[in-house]
């Protein structure tokens, strides 16, 4: 594998995101959301008035109560107010599906650009007549959907864990966040549904004939992610520790 060559291919690729904007826009709102947005409106509010009088958390309290037996179920009760309990699960275990989602959205917007792209924008004949071996360039435009989509959810996590720790702590006087769990969502099932979701859409683009068809075709493996919240919401499943690891085997 000639590494100059595929190092070359990786930085054209990336440097590519920041020129098209139906790339680099869903890769920027949607973590912005996810990382600030939603800790925030949880936890500010929590510090001034009772959740439970916002909306309807029934679905969540009786979740808690019905927490199985383990370490969680031990944290949660140990609290003494209901917000505590909510905050404390909602940011470490019902808020994680979410971030699967940013690493799966952003691998699959720059391998539908990096693949067919390439196709629609007809460059992908000179590649090919590159002096570059196929096997280095194939692995050359995986590493350029899978790179950023990690380093994203890497970021987006950092920024996620500092407003949670700098909002929640004047209710906590502690750091909540992160949880074991986080740590093996970030750095192993992440690389793995990264991974997976670019395979996915080199599959894909090599049937169709444009970037959008392999964008809107490429968004259905966000599926899964929102199948695994309605499941915690509600209580068929815990993204745990073990189902987590299991997730990313």
């Amino acid at each position: 594998m000639k590494t100059r060559a595929v190092k070359a291919i990786i930085k054209k690729d990336i440097m590519a995101i920041g020129s098209n904007v139906q790339i680099w826009l869903p890769m920027l709102l949607i973590p912005i959301i996810f990382s600030l947005v939603l800790p925030g409106v949880l936890i500010i509010p929590a510090r001034f008035y009772e959740l439970t009088t916002i909306g309807n958390m029934d679905t969540i309290l009786k979740l808690l109560d019905n927490l199985p037996p383990g370490a969680l179920r031990e944290i949660i009760l140990s609290f003494d107010t209901v917000n505590k309990k909510m905050i404390y699960f909602a940011v470490n275990y019902l808020f994680a599906p979410f971030f699967l989602i940013i690493p799966l959205m952003a691998a699959s917007v720059i391998g539908a650009n990096s693949f067919a792209g390439e196709k629609e924008r007809k460059t992908m004949e000179s590649l090919l007549f590159a002096p570059v071996a196929l096997p280095s360039l194939f692995w050359a435009k995986i590493l350029s959907a899978f790179l950023p989509a990690f380093f994203l959810t890497i970021l987006c996590s950092l920024l996620y864990g500092l407003m949670v720790n700098l909002t929640a702590y004047p209710l906590f006087h502690a750091l909540i966040f992160p949880q074991p769990n986080w740590l093996i969502l970030l750095f192993w099932v992440t690389p793995a549904l990264s991974l997976g979701a670019v395979f996915v859409n080199v599959l894909i683009s090599a049937k169709v004939k444009g970037f959008q068809e392999a964008y809107q075709l490429g968004g259905l493996v966000i599926l899964p992610v929102l199948v695994l919240f309605v499941g915690q919401i509600t209580g068929l499943l815990l993204v745990n520790t073990v189902f987590l690891w299991w997730l990313g085997a």
